[in-house]
């Protein structure tokens, strides 16, 4: 069977896939993943597969006008969500991109580390390995390269991987863009503790669209490395009320015996 709903049903899958999008940074979910809440609950995973269906049993319809016109709405709300790779393998790399997208650089993640149920850490070291690396595209390998990630025994480094050697300012930026959505959290919320799955949107100058910042991710992290932090950034967030920023100190040299 064709999955080929009315327009008032595809109007509502399309809803919760924008509203999955929004707070996973992808539309490649496991194919048993559910989405919404109480009886509004939708099989975001079953859809996805459906509407990824080749051929005959094209899942965006047999019309080829209305198909091509889902299509577009489809890539409008996740640019990949027809990449030419598995499901599976996007869902793992975009999490790991929102990790660089929010510290700067990527992590030290090893195998045994979860999220979501996916072991990251696992999967990121099969990616690395030369067979696996070996077997990817030129796109999936230049993507990982990015955020960073290089095969091992590399003979050398790709140009991407060159590109993407500006820590330092990603760094930056990704903290001045937390900063911006914790503001934004506090000029809204007040005091309120940010949930740790809150993702928050914010205006970047020279950016067309909003940018949707993993806010409770990136406080818990900038929390757990806060002795490593400037002493103008530990300043900025003691002002937006992050008590942990103030309570930082330089240990002083001792002084010298008379």
């Amino acid at each position: 069977m064709v999955w080929e709903p009315g327009e008032e049903a595809w109007e509502n899958k399309l809803a919760a896939l924008r509203s999955y999008r929004r707070a996973t940074g992808h539309l490649a979910p496991r194919q048993d993943a559910v989405w919404g809440e109480g009886e509004t609950m939708v099989p975001v995973g079953q859809h996805m597969a459906n509407l990824r269906r080749k051929g005959q049993k094209n899942g965006l319809g047999k019309d080829p006008e209305r198909a091509a016109e889902r299509a577009e709405q489809l890539t409008a709300i996740d640019p990949d969500w027809d990449c030419p790779w598995p499901l599976d393998w996007q869902r793992h790399y975009r999490v790991l991109a929102d990790l660089v997208n929010a510290d700067g650089v990527l992590p030290a993640i090893e195998p045994g580390v979860l999220f979501e149920g996916d072991d990251l850490g696992k999967w990121l070291e099969r990616q690395k390995q030369p067979g696996t690396w070996a077997q990817l595209s030129t796109e999936q390998q230049e993507r990982l390269s990015a955020l960073g990630v290089q095969p091992a025994e590399a003979p050398s480094p790709s140009p991407a991987t060159k590109r993407a050697a500006k820590g330092p300012d990603k760094a930056k930026q990704a903290f001045q863009r937390g900063l911006a959505a914790l503001a934004q959290w506090v000029k809204r919320e007040g005091d309120r503790p940010v949930p740790r799955g809150h993702s928050e949107e914010i205006t970047i100058d020279g950016e067309t669209e909003p940018v949707v910042v993993k806010l409770g991710v990136w406080v818990s992290n900038t929390k757990s490395r806060r002795d490593r932090l400037a002493a103008g950034q530990l300043a900025a967030l003691a002002e937006l009320g992050m008590d942990w920023a103030g309570a930082v100190t330089i240990p002083q040299a001792a002084p010298d015996s008379p």
